[in-house]
């Protein structure tokens, strides 16, 4: 009898051990345990690169981007005459404004002074330029000024970058036997050139300030990440066609340029009137032979009038304090904006036509011009299909470029 109750709990004994490594398995996580199935845990989403934007194309900056630099604007001769220019095509940001006479000068922006080829021929700094970037404070490069633009200079320390006030023999070069695009040789002051190698060795010689810090573009830029703004037009009078695959612009009577969109490019090709040849060529560098071409075309209208006093020169001004009407040109379509700037120190904007919310333009090299508000209604869009070719009955120019 004690023998068979032995048997038994010897039985009951391992029967309970069993059942505890069962209940021990189910603890630890299998079904049927005392404890709940642990919950998936969510992929966390990755981090976003920052937005590190190019300051004057609003591409995401590369290695090569040269941080804490001061952007360099060079002011570059556009009389008719002394055309090729030199360098243009370099140029991340091209500006075109009247100037006395009816004529137009350039004003180039980059990024990087070292990478600036040979540029030119360079000239006479203008306050119509001068106030559009002096909020950026860049290094500002030219030869002589307008006794107007003089004053700027004063007020805002910028002598030191008068090539011509500076001149030591190093800051420039003459091409005095240089030929232009008919033949024809040009005057000693329409042959100056300067280079990213020149305005480096200046800087370190005399010690410049090289170094700002930004903290946005120059225009508000759509972000690189995103895909591009297509112009929709829908502010254009009267239900006009959007299509802009040939821009003319008309800054007088003798000073037009003109933009055809090429789409296998994605880009505007740039050519310019010459009235002593009565139609249009194609706007080149003469480094390289390559048309200037432009992802962005910004066309802003106002008043610029003669500066009271300054009759003899027709030195022009052109009024920011208001702001006004404009267009913008992108992948051969058009929309209707307007801009602001306010003083000389507040920073040129374009908003939208109907709320004047920040208006962004997309990333790439843009040309930008500031029209007379009277030649607004000479200024043309249209598909390139049915553009006229035309030609022009030549004109006379009726002022020279002043020498200053």
């Amino acid at each position: 009898m004690k023998r068979l109750v032995s048997i038994v709990l010897t039985l009951a004994l391992a029967a309970g051990l069993f059942t505890a490594c069962g209940g021990n398995s189910g603890s630890g996580g299998q079904p049927g345990g005392n404890e709940p199935a642990p919950t998936a845990q969510p992929t966390p989403e990755p981090t976003p690169e920052p937005y590190e934007a190019n300051v004057l194309t609003g591409y995401e900056k590369n290695l090569d981007y040269p941080e804490g630099q001061r952007i360099t604007a060079v002011m570059v001769n556009n009389l008719t005459a002394c055309r090729p220019q030199r360098g243009l095509s370099a140029a991340q940001m091209l500006f075109e404004i009247k100037v006395e006479g009816g004529i137009t000068r350039f004003m180039a922006l980059f990024n990087d002074y070292n990478e600036i080829p040979t540029i030119g021929p360079v000239r006479s700094a203008r306050d119509q330029f001068f106030r559009l970037v002096l909020p950026w404070q860049p290094l500002y490069v030219h030869i002589g000024q307008s006794v107007v633009q003089k004053q700027y200079i004063e007020n805002y320390d910028y002598d030191e970058w008068n090539l011509e006030g500076n001149f030591d023999g190093k800051l420039y070069f003459r091409n005095k036997d240089r030929r232009n695009w008919a033949g024809n040789t040009v005057a000693t002051e329409h042959t100056a050139y300067t280079s990213g190698e020149l305005i480096a060795d200046y800087i370190n010689r005399k010690e410049v300030d090289d170094r700002r810090s930004y903290n946005s573009t120059f225009f508000n830029f759509v972000d690189y990440r995103d895909p591009a703004y297509i112009p929709t037009g829908e502010h254009l009078k009267d239900g006009a066609d959007p299509t802009a695959e040939r821009v003319t612009i008309r800054h007088s009577q003798s000073y037009r340029t003109r933009f055809d969109y090429d789409p296998a490019l994605g880009q505007y090709k740039m050519a310019q009137y010459y009235s002593t040849a009565g139609n249009y060529r194609d706007t080149v560098d003469e480094n390289n032979d390559q048309q200037l071409t432009f992802d962005n075309l910004i066309v802003l209208f106002t008043d610029i009038h003669v500066y009271p006093g300054h009759e003899a020169k027709d030195l022009q001004y052109a009024e920011y304090s208001w702001g006004g009407v404009g267009y913008y040109c992108y992948g051969g379509k058009i929309e209707l904006i307007r801009w602001q700037k306010g003083t000389d120190l507040e920073a040129l904007r374009l908003v939208t036509f109907d709320t004047e919310e920040p208006f962004y333009i997309n990333c790439g090299k843009s040309y930008v011009t500031v029209v007379d508000q009277d030649e607004l209604g000479n200024f043309k869009w249209e598909p390139l299909a049915t553009a006229q070719e035309t030609q022009e009955a030549p004109t006379s120019e009726t002022f020279q470029e002043s020498d200053d």
